[in-house]
C-alpha cells in the first residue's frame, strides 16, 4: 500500500458488512487507529486481520495526531476506524484528517455503512435531500434551541440519541415543535433486534414508555407539512 490516511468505514452491527476493500486495506496497513482498540479487536479477529491495534479518541487525538503524521510521512499508510460506520461523522477522525490535508499527505477514503445513510433510506422520505444535525446537546436550553433552529425545514433533519433520552426528545419535539410533528425512529440498525417505528412523539412515546431501550437512535425529524404550517400560523 502506498503511505497515507485511510478512512476506513466500519460495520454500524453486522460484521459481514465490512467490504472486501476494508478487509485488505485493514490486513495491509501498517498500523490501525481505533476508537477503541476492544471492540475493533473483535473485527480483526473475525477477519483474521493482525495489523497492529492504537487508541485514537477524542481524549488523545491531541496527541497521537503528530505521531501518526510523522509514521505517514516516514512511508507507512495508517488505517482510521471509529467504532461504527465511518470516522469524522459524530466519531473521531476530523482532526487527524485535517492535519493530514494541511500537510499535504495522502487521504483515501474505503467507504462504509452509516447509520445516517441506512436511517434516511429505511424512512423513505431523503430523496430530496436532508440536513445532518448530529448529536443534540445534553442540557435542556440548548436542545431547545437546537430543536427550534432546525423546525421550520422542509426537508428531513436526522439526529442521533441516546437511548437514555428518547422519552426526553419526544416530549421536546411535543412541547417545542408541534405535537403532531412525524418522527421516525430507527434503532439497533443491521442487528438481530433492529426496529424502526414512524408516529407522533406520544406515539413513540407510548411504543418505548415501558421498555428497556438499547442501541443507539437515530431520529428522522419529517419535514414540516402545509398542514403543520397552516396551523402553526393561525395559533
Amino acid at each position: 500500500m502506498e503511505s497515507g490516511l485511510y478512512i476506513v468505514g466500519t460495520p454500524i452491527g453486522h460484521l459481514q458488512d465490512l467490504s472486501a476493500r476494508a478487509i485488505e486495506t485493514l490486513a495491509n496497513a501498517d498500523l490501525i487507529c481505533a476508537e477503541d482498540t476492544r471492540h475493533t479487536r473483535r473485527l480483526t479477529d473475525r477477519y483474521q486481520i493482525e495489523t497492529r491495534l492504537i487508541s485514537y479518541h477524542k481524549f488523545n487525538e491531541a496527541q497521537r495526531s503528530e505521531h501518526i503524521l510523522q509514521r505517514i510521512q516516514s512511508g507507512e499508510a495508517i488505517a482510521l476506524v471509529s467504532d461504527s460506520g465511518m470516522p469524522g461523522i459524530s466519531d473521531p477522525g476530523s482532526r487527524l484528517i485535517q492535519a493530514c490535508r494541511h500537510a499535504n499527505l495522502s487521504i483515501t477514503s474505503v467507504p462504509g455503512p452509516t447509520a445516517l445513510t441506512t436511517a434516511i433510506a429505511l424512512s423513505g422520505i431523503g430523496e430530496n435531500g436532508f440536513v445532518f444535525a448530529g448529536f443534540l446537546p445534553h442540557k435542556s436550553g440548548g436542545r431547545e434551541r437546537e430543536l427550534k433552529r432546525w423546525s421550520d425545514m422542509h426537508i428531513p433533519v436526522v439526529f442521533y440519541e441516546s437511548p437514555y433520552r428518547l422519552l426526553k426528545l419526544m416530549g421536546e419535539i411535543e412541547q417545542h415543535l408541534s405535537p403532531n410533528r412525524t418522527v421516525f425512529v430507527a434503532r439497533e440498525l443491521t442487528k438481530k433486534h433492529e426496529e424502526h417505528l414512524q408516529g407522533t412523539p406520544a406515539e413513540i412515546q407510548a411504543a418505548f414508555q415501558n421498555r428497556n431501550v438499547k442501541g443507539e437512535l437515530v431520529i428522522v425529524l419529517h419535514p414540516l407539512s402545509s398542514a403543520t404550517s397552516k396551523n402553526k400560523q393561525t395559533r
